[in-house]
Order: structure tokens, then sequence, then C-alpha cells
């Protein structure tokens, strides 16, 4: 008998291994380092430094690791691996791969607009540093005092004001005198007569009053400020430019924007241990032992693995789609295991260098620790900066500090543009794929144009709002449904079978745990996580300043608008489904379709029937 029809579905491919699986359609990384760049540079980002050190300081500095690596090993390196896995072996965007498992594949879409969402006021945010990079260059920074150019008022100082006294003097009338006169007079305030006066720090008014021009509420939309435009559409351009032709420009581009972090991140943490105070921000990071009774409290481990969960980026889309792109026979196991590992190394070590810098903010500002401490928005432009300015040459550090944030930033909107990019270019191959450049800078416009809103006088409520809503609860809905199609509708079984035609044979042993995460687990443990923050709900909120109700109504509704597709795609496909009753109809909708599989140049294993493994003839080139 031939041999070609004797082999096994797996030892036929195996057998293909040496021959060329060049996608030229689509496409490959040049090199294995362009995409392990690139997928780093997705996961790790800002809110590996701006999140992670304040969660940790929050919840038992050094005891956080506890829940914090466990969270990895249940939840995030199982998504990450299958993710990585799906992407690679389907050569197909976060969209095409759901073929699948047709049924589901409004999941896909649900992905590609969480990312559209998310990619709109993420390049705000880089925009900010933009801005906050280019006013770095002058000697003072700006926000290093109260000056009257940038519009600091009378509230702006570098200390807090002493408080005022509504004393009681002579004659029954009352005079409002401050603590320098009670104690040249040898007077005491009475109880209940001390006035605390308002007071701002300098970096937290030039955030407010000079960068955002910050309106009162979201109901005041105001002017278009315009210095933010620009910077928004700088950044804009550096995507575009970046993602132009695809990844043959931006797995270039990585190696610059995913290594510098690095480099920044030692010399931060470098100077940071020199400074006087260092070690008290240090203490504060990582705690003391007594601190391990934290681990007793739910909030905590809800906060390690939301953190984990969002930080590797799974569920968005992007993963699968970076994965796309690799050759057949990658081995896609070791890169998630590194790019899983070095992120979390990544979060870890910026937070030495991020509480180090604050302890001698904190040391010179005769604060603690836990006064100066801030996460998102507070510490990125207020607190960081303020303690940046304390240093000797601080335009080189607060340059240094923005270009890190930038290049950070920049990486992920890589990938967050690129999976929309992907997703479209996959459903409209013939039309799309040989207009990239026109595709890349329509689709880069178009969500300049949606950002547009973010760089208002209401700018930082509408990033706020979008955040709280879009970035949450349908990214673990998405990965919950990913979850159950994979593990119980495909067969976590023959999911494996799938892997290993890429990576090879593995023990049985080795199945085990990512059997055991993928179908019980890691959605049990994401379900829990789901319902725990839709229990524990809070309206959002900016600071001191409250939302209306119609704005919560609005984050409600772009979470339907993202997740109303997924139903809706199971109905479509269900409708259209062959079978002569409902229940037949669901099962012929969750059968891979005829054209799943591997895209392979030479021989493509697309109709392959599963349900018959032994039919030699099942596997047929094209």
């Amino acid at each position: 008998m031939c041999t070609y029809k004797v082999l096994s579905k797996w030892r036929l491919l195996m057998a293909l291994k040496d021959e060329s699986d060049e996608n030229e359609q689509r496409n490959y990384w040049s090199t294995k380092a362009d995409y392990l760049l690139s997928m780093l540079g997705y996961a790790v980002g800002l809110g590996n430094v701006w999140r992670f050190p304040y969660l940790a300081y929050k919840n038992g500095g050094g005891a956080f690791l506890i829940p914090y690596v466990i969270m990895l090993a249940f939840a995030g390196m199982p998504l990450f691996f299958l993710e990585c896995s799906l992407g690679q072996f389907a050569s197909r965007g976060t969209v095409e791969v759901w073929k699948a498992v047709p049924m589901f594949q409004g999941v896909g879409i649900t992905m590609v607009l969480v990312s559209s969402f998310v990619s709109i006021y993420y390049n705000v945010i880089i925009g900010y540093s933009l801005y906050y990079m280019f006013a770095s260059f002058q000697s003072p920074v700006p926000w290093a005092d109260c000056f009257s150019w940038w519009g600091a008022d009378e509230t702006c100082s570098r200390k807090p004001r002493d408080p005022l006294c509504n004393l009681s003097m002579a004659g029954g009338h009352f005079e409002v005198v401050n603590t320098t006169w009670l104690n040249a007079n040898n007077e005491t305030c009475p109880a209940g007569s001390i006035i605390n006066v308002p007071h701002q720090g300098p970096s937290e008014q030039y955030w407010d009053h000079a960068v955002l021009r910050r309106s009162s509420s979201i109901d005041e939309t105001g002017k278009i400020i315009w210095y933010l435009a620009l910077s928004l559409l700088l950044a804009w351009i550096i995507v575009g430019v970046a993602l132009a032709k695809g990844i043959k420009t931006s797995g270039k581009v990585v190696y610059f924007t995913a290594t510098f972090p690095y480099l920044v991140l030692i010399i931060l943490m470098i100077r940071g241990a020199t400074l006087e105070g260092a070690y008290k921000g240090i203490q504060y990071y990582i705690g003391s032992e007594s601190n391990i009774t934290k681990l007793g409290d739910a909030e905590v481990w809800k906060d390690a693995a939301t953190q984990i969960f969002f930080s590797l980026s799974v569920s968005w889309g992007g993963i699968a789609a970076l994965s796309s792109y690799n050759r057949f026979h990658n081995n896609c196991y070791e890169d998630a295991i590194i790019i899983c590992i070095v992120n979390c190394a990544t979060s870890v070590f910026a937070g030495f260098a991020i509480f180090s810098v604050l302890g001698h903010m904190a040391h010179v500002e005769q604060k603690l620790v836990a006064e100066v401490a801030q996460t998102g928005f507070g510490l990125a432009f207020i607190a960081y900066p303020e303690a940046l300015s304390h240093l000797p040459a601080a335009p080189f550090w607060s340059i240094s500090f923005f270009l890190m944030l930038i290049t950070l930033g920049i990486d992920s909107q890589f990938a967050l543009t690129e999976t929309v990019l992907t997703a479209l270019q996959d459903q409209f191959p013939r039309y799309l794929r040989p207009r990239r450049i026109l595709l890349t800078f329509v689709a880069c416009f178009f969500l300049y144009l949606l950002g547009l809103a973010c760089v208002t006088e209401a700018g930082i409520y509408w990033i706020n709002l979008m955040d709280h809503f879009t970035a949450g609860w349908v990214i673990l809905v998405a990965a919950v449904m990913e979850l159950i199609a994979l593990s119980w509708i495909y067969g976590v079984n023959r999911f494996i079978e799938d892997i290993e035609m890429m990576i090879g044979e593995r023990t049985r042993l080795f199945w085990l745990w990512w059997r055991g995460c993928w179908a019980f687990v890691s959605p049990m443990l994401l379900l829990a996580i789901l319902i725990w923050s839709l229990a524990t709900f809070n309206p959002p909120t900016y600071g001191l300043v409250k939302y209306p109700g119609w704005a919560t109504a609005f984050g409600w509704c772009m979470i339907i608008f993202c997740i109303m597709w997924i139903p809706f795609i199971a109905i479509v496909k269900i409708v259209q489904a062959k079978g002569s009753n409902l229940w037949k109809k669901i099962a012929a909708a969750s059968k891979p379709a005829p054209d799943w599989g591997p895209y392979l140049k030479k021989h493509r294993w697309g109709r392959y029937d599963k349900t018959n493994e032994n039919n030699p003839q099942a596997v047929t080139p094209d």
C-alpha cells in the first residue's frame, strides 16, 4: 500500500515538517525574535508599571506574590498557551479562528470590538505621555513648582499649608489667624475652630489645569484641547507607519520599543536605590511578614486574578492575531511560558524602581509613603513626575520616564490595532490584503477621529468610563465562552491533538495539567471572578467626581454592544445550519467548518473529518 495512504494524520503532517509551509499571501514573522518581542511588548504594558506595584503594596507586599503566582498558573498561562496555539494552528485572525466552532464566532467579534474600544483611549494615554515628554525639555520642569504661566492658582503649594484658626478675640468678635500668629502670641486654637486650607501640589494642578483643562464633570464637554489632539495625532501616525506593511515593519520596530523600557527601569532602579529614603519605599512595597494575614481576604485573591488576567492581555484577540503569523511548527508552548514568566517578572521588578523613587519623595516631603503612593493616572502623571522633579537633572529623568511609558504603551497599541486589521484582512482577503497600507491609515484615521472626544475638557472622564466598562466584564465573558467552546464543544482532546501536530507528541502527564485547567479550573475561576465583580459593582468615579446616570447607562450599552454578537452570531449559524430539528442544527453549527485547519502551502489539512480519525484518505492535498 502507498505510504501516503497508510500514514496517520499526525505522522503525515510531521513528515511534511521539512517542507516549506510559507503562506505567501499572509506572510510570517521574519525571525523568532520579531514574534517574541512583539508578544512581550503586547503583554508588558502600562499596567505592569502603574498598577501592579500599587496592588502589591496594598495587598500585603511580598505576600501578594503567593496569590499572584497561583493565579498565573491556573488562569494566566493556560489561557495564554491556548490562544497562542489556536492562532498558530489555523494561521487566521481573531474572528476566522472560530471556524473551529462556527456557532461561537461571535466571541471573536467581541474580542475585536473590545480591542477597538481600548485602542481608542489607550492611544490617548500615549498622547499624554508624548506631551509630558516634550514638556520635559525645559529646566525646571513645569510641574516642579507653582508657576502662574501655566495656570497655577492660590491653592497650589509644594507643601501643605498650615491650617487657619477662627479665633475668638476680645470684644466678642472673631478673627481668622494663622499658626505663626498663634505661636507669636502664645495662643492655641480652640477645638472646632480649625480651618483647613485647600491645597494641591504643583504636579496635580499641572495635570488638571495645564494638561487636561479638566471640566467639573462629563456633562461639560468643553473644547478640544489642541495640543492633546496633536499629540494624539502623532501617536496614531507612529502606529500607522509601524503597521503599514504589516508584521514585516512592526516586527522590527519592537526591537527598540520592547527593550527600551527595561533599560530605563534598570537605570531608575539603580538611581532610586542610591537616594536617601529609598528604603522606606521598598519597605512599603514588599511589606512585612505580618502582612501574610491578608491572604485570608478574598479581595486580595480577586486583585491577583484580575491583574494576571489583564496583564497578559488574554482574550483581547491580540495573542491569536500575532500568533497567526507564526510558522506551523513553531514551539508555541515554550513561547507562552517564556512570555508569561518575563511579563510577571517585569511587574515585580518595576515595583522596586517605582517605590524606591517614591520613598525618596516621601522622605523629602516628610510624608508617609502611603500618602504619596498612587495608581493609574495618579502615579504616571502626578506622583512619579513630582518625585522625579526633586532629583538633580530632573528634565533628563522625566524625559526618560515618559519615553519609557510611550514605548511600553505603543507595543500594546500595535497589537490592539493589528488585531483589528488582521480580522478585517481575513474577512475580505481579496480586497484588503493588497491594500494593506491604505487600510492601515484609514483605520488609524477613523480611530483618531473617535478618540477626539477623549481630548476635550471632559476627555479624562470618557477615558475612565471606557476603561471601567469595556476592559473588564466583556473580557471575562469572552474568556469563559472561549474556554467552554474549545474544551467542551470542539473538544479538549481534539485541541491537544492539533497542538501536537505543531510541537510534537507529549506525555499524558504533561497534558493532564493543561487539560484540567482548560476544561475545569480556568473557566470556574474566571466565572467566579466575573460573578464577584458584578456582585460588588460600584458606579464609576474619577477622584471625587461621580458620573451621572446617563454615563453609567452608556457604559452598560458599550458592554451590551460588545457581547451581543455572541448570541446573535450563534442564532444566525444555527438557522443557517442543516438539520431536521433544532438539536441537529445546533450540532451542525458546532462542528468545524469544511475549511478549518492549518494553512500549509502544499498540503492543507482542511477537509479532515475528525469523527473518522483512522481514515488516511481524509487528508487530501489542495
